[in-house]
């Protein structure tokens, strides 16, 4: 095993205690919270470009800049990641773990009062997207900074168990956000839900975030930091320029995972549902439905490549597991539209390989020295989640003009490139969190 920073000791082979699980379960819920606050904008957006722009104004073009606020979102994911990870560096991690989940929970519940464009005019939509730059900023910190945070905490055998419990977490808030919109679409009507029910999510987010913000008082600081705290080995310059000077490799890989988790994320999770509806013309009840059961696969998934890291080692499972994710996503968009049983378990299993996600973080993580690893990860994580999360629907939306196998090619080509990542020696190495 290489240790990655020689300075700290190896982190004790115990089994997990009572504070280890209070710690995961209180930061895998503030995870699911926050993450939904962040996706539940898209199961809208068709009601808020409807209130929140001219009614005149082309359908098309409504779309396009209500899309367009929701990618601000993305854009502001690594401004807001590299200053939180800085401070959680130099003034340690549960200081900046609780302001994040404060970040989302606030511009959340502030959405879910916002007046509408008839209200006040072009004043709204530019506080919408006020909002959702600040949602942005929030998660950018919020996701690397939980991976580090439980990373730290729990012993190096069951590392993998705990980030990719964690992990299953924070995807859980989609299948949290899918199955509110479903549930209101089911209460309300149309009419109701432009009326006042769309703003019943926004504002049970913020408030839930808020306790989440009280509950997070409960937690510790990491060991790590403490220990690097006590022997003054906290980063003495600026973090990012150690990352970029001395880390550039780890960068690279990060940045080339992200993209594979990007790619499984947006395209497999967040657009085949209105793919469904667009081009093999399914009931949105149905589309919806079935993404749900893809997405509690997928949680399930995270769990599962989180221990079998630990039983089996990282070459193994990123192995099978974007293998897994090339073939089954395959046979999913080649068999479309076929019955209604047969899409929910072919969406299912294919849900359930994107569970390969999960290797990101354990890999991500441990690619970087204590004193920078909040930085290390949040950069890496969030430029490359910037710049491929928001081209992917550009790429696909242009691709599709011309074939409806796009999603296939694009998912396979880039769990083709996970699979050939799971080679490479930094893939593969031990952690040592201490």
């Amino acid at each position: 095993m290489t240790a990655l920073n020689p300075t700290l000791a190896a982190a004790p082979s115990r089994p997990l205690t009572r504070s280890d699980y209070q710690t995961l379960a209180l930061s895998a819920l503030g995870g699911t919270l926050e993450f939904y606050d962040f996706v539940i904008y898209v199961f809208f957006a068709a009601v808020i470009g409807g209130l929140f722009f001219p009614v005149d104004m082309p359908d098309w073009l409504r779309q396009l800049q209500t899309f367009g606020i929701f990618a601000a979102g993305y854009l502001a994911r690594p401004v807001g990641g590299i200053i939180i990870a800085h401070f959680g560096d130099k003034l340690g991690r549960k200081r900046m773990f609780s302001l994040s989940i404060f970040l989302m929970a606030m511009p959340t519940l502030v959405i879910g009062l916002l007046p509408t464009y008839a209200s006040i005019g072009v004043a709204a939509p530019l506080l919408l997207l006020a909002m959702r730059v600040l949602q942005g900023a929030a998660i950018g910190g919020e996701m690397p900074g939980a991976w580090v945070f439980v990373a730290e905490h729990v012993p190096a055998k069951h590392y993998g168990l705990a980030v990719g419990t964690l992990t299953a977490g924070i995807t859980g808030g989609i299948l949290l956000g899918s199955l509110v919109a479903i549930g209101l679409n089911h209460q309300y009507s149309p009419e109701e839900v432009s009326g006042f029910a769309w703003r019943l999510p926004f504002i049970l987010g913020g408030v839930f975030g808020m306790v989440s913000v009280y509950l997070r008082r409960f937690l510790h600081e990491t060991p790590v930091f403490q220990e690097l705290a006590e022997r003054r080995h906290v980063a003495a310059e600026l973090p990012v320029k150690t990352v970029l000077r001395e880390h550039r490799a780890a960068c690279v890989l990060v940045g080339l995972l992200t993209w594979v988790l990007s790619a499984a994320i947006v395209v497999v999770v967040l657009i085949t549902p209105n793919y469904l509806q667009k081009v093999h013309h399914l009931p949105a009840t149905l589309a919806l439905e079935a993404n749900a059961v893809a997405t509690l696969m997928l949680t399930l998934g995270c769990v599962l490549v989180g221990w079998a890291n630990d039983r089996f080692g990282t070459r193994p499972v990123m192995l099978v597991g974007f293998a897994g994710l090339l073939l089954s996503s395959a046979l999913f968009y080649t068999s479309l539209p076929g019955t209604p049983s047969s899409l929910v378990w072919h969406y299912g299993l294919t849900g359930l390989f994107v569970g390969i996600i999960a290797i990101v973080p354990i890999v991500g993580v441990r690619a970087f020295p204590a004193p920078v690893r909040f930085t290390g990860l949040s950069f890496a994580y969030n430029m490359a989640y910037a710049i491929f999360g928001g081209l992917t629907p550009i790429i696909l939306t242009t691709w599709l003009q011309k074939d409806v196998l796009a999603p296939a090619y694009y998912v396979g080509a880039l769990a083709a490139l996970g699979f050939a990542l799971g080679w490479l020696p930094m893939s593969r190495r031990g952690f040592v969190a201490r």
